[in-house]
């Protein structure tokens, strides 16, 4: 299994001020190339906390995505935070500071601007094809924006080496999720290299339950698939399959 660590940044985010839309478009680019968020985790910009958080990352996964923290005021940290982790110096690239130099501004406007320039000594750039400031790459390390948009524009210009892809299968049940709890775990027990997961919901003025079997292996997962179909009509409810990937 290929597996990503994913950092978001910024004291917006847990203040409830700006909600992340980019965990789940990471997610799932990432999982159509066969690679697995397997940890997400919402960090401060705090210096300790950001370096500290890096490096566990950097260390236990085959990839790590930052998005935040990367523009021209005192806390976006996180290029020097990266540098301090791997314990590089902080560069200006001019590659970076050319394209902000494209679009002329007042000598105090464009010295911030420049700060955003500054990238870990020996990092490679990520592209930004909205034509701003492009991100960067240390090791395995991506650093990329915290605007949607901007992220959107970077991530898809990452060469990513995945595994195997992951294919789900969901199922709709009428059924609280204890009325299947003690049958689903022995499933699980038979299907030890699937995810199957249940998440409830209220609809037409009764409860039911989405199954959600996730795997490699596309027949495996139409075998639990079937198992918990049966499972469901023995309980005297009609499974729906909803959705397939």
């Amino acid at each position: 299994m290929v597996t990503a660590g994913v950092l978001i940044i910024g004291n917006e985010i847990l203040s409830g001020r700006t909600q992340d839309a980019n965990l789940q478009y990471i997610a799932k680019h990432l999982v159509a190339r066969g690679i697995t968020v397997a940890e997400s985790q919402v960090v401060p910009d705090i210096e300790d906390v950001l370096v500290q958080r890096i490096n566990y990352l950097r260390e236990n996964y085959d990839y790590v995505l930052t998005t935040g923290g990367i523009g021209p005021t005192h806390d976006d940290i996180t290029a020097h935070c990266v540098a301090k982790a791997f314990g590089v110096s902080l560069v200006i690239d001019e590659a970076i500071a050319e394209r902000i130099r494209g679009r002329p501004a007042p000598e105090e406007v464009m010295q911030n601007r420049l700060l955003m320039a500054r990238v870990p000594e020996g990092a490679s750039l990520i592209e930004n094809s909205t034509g701003g400031p492009q991100g960067f790459q240390i090791e395995n390390v991506y650093v990329m924006a915290g605007i949607p948009f901007v992220l959107q524009n970077m991530l898809p210009n990452i060469e990513f080496k995945g595994g195997d892809v992951v294919r789900s299968k969901s199922i709709k049940v009428y059924l609280g999720e204890s009325n299947i709890a003690a049958e689903l775990a022995q499933i699980q027990e038979q299907h030890v290299t699937l995810d199957i997961g249940s998440y409830p919901f209220t609809g037409e003025s009764r409860y039911g339950t989405v199954l959600v079997i996730r795997g490699t292996d596309p027949s495996e997962i139409d075998s639990a698939a079937s198992k918990i179909k049966s499972m469901v009509v023995a309980q005297g409810e009609t499974p729906e399959e909803i959705d397939s990937t």
